[in-house]
C-alpha cells in the first residue's frame, strides 16, 4: 500500500497539479493561436506574396526506372534498357505499386511552410508571455540587511591597526 501512498503525494503536489493545469490551457491556446495563423495570418500573407501557396512546392525525384535507362543508353546496351525496365516494373508490381515505379518526392514547399508557421506561433507566444508580464504584479524582492558603510569599515580597520601598535 505504500506504492500507492507515495504516489498519490506525489500526483497531489502543488507543481504537478500546476503542470497539468498549464498542459490543459496550453492544449487550448495552442489551438486559438493555430486558428490565429491559418485562419487569418497566412491568408493576408498570402494576398501579400500574390497567392503563393508554399505547401504545393515539390521536387520529384526521377523514377528508378528512369534511371537504369539513361545508365544502359550512356553505356549503349540497348537490350538492357528493356531487361531493366521490365525489372523495375516487376519490383513495382510485386511492391503492390500500379502502374509504371515513380520516384520519390521531396515536399520542401510543406517543410518552408510549416517553418514559417513556427515562427509564427512562437512570435505569438512570445507576445502571449510578454502581455502576461506585464499584467502580472512584480514581486517585490525583501531588501537584504544595510551593511557596513564603507568610512565605519575604514574606521574599524584604523582602530584595528592602532591597537597593534
Amino acid at each position: 500500500m505504500g506504492f500507492f501512498k507515495e504516489f498519490k503525494e506525489f500526483a497531489m503536489k502543488g507543481n504537478v497539479m500546476d503542470m497539468a493545469v498549464g498542459v490543459i490551457i496550453g492544449g487550448a491556446f495552442g489551438k486559438i493561436v493555430t486558428s490565429l495563423v491559418d485562419d487569418v495570418l497566412m491568408p493576408a500573407i498570402g494576398v501579400l506574396t500574390g497567392g503563393v501557396d508554399l505547401s504545393g512546392l515539390e521536387y520529384h525525384l526521377p523514377a528508378a526506372s528512369k534511371i537504369v535507362e539513361g545508365a544502359a543508353e550512356a553505356v549503349g546496351a540497348e537490350g538492357a534498357v528493356d531487361a531493366a525496365t521490365s525489372a523495375v516494373s516487376a519490383a513495382a508490381a510485386s511492391a503492390g505499386i500500379a502502374g509504371e515505379a515513380t520516384g520519390a518526392v521531396i515536399k520542401y514547399g510543406m517543410f518552408l511552410q510549416n517553418v514559417i508557421d513556427f515562427l509564427i506561433i512562437a512570435f505569438c507566444i512570445f507576445l502571449m508571455i510578454k502581455a502576461m508580464n506585464k499584467l502580472m504584479p512584480k514581486k517585490e524582492e525583501p531588501e537584504a540587511p544595510a551593511g557596513p558603510t564603507q568610512e565605519e569599515l575604514l574606521g574599524e580597520i584604523r582602530d584595528l591597526l592602532k591597537e597593534k601598535k
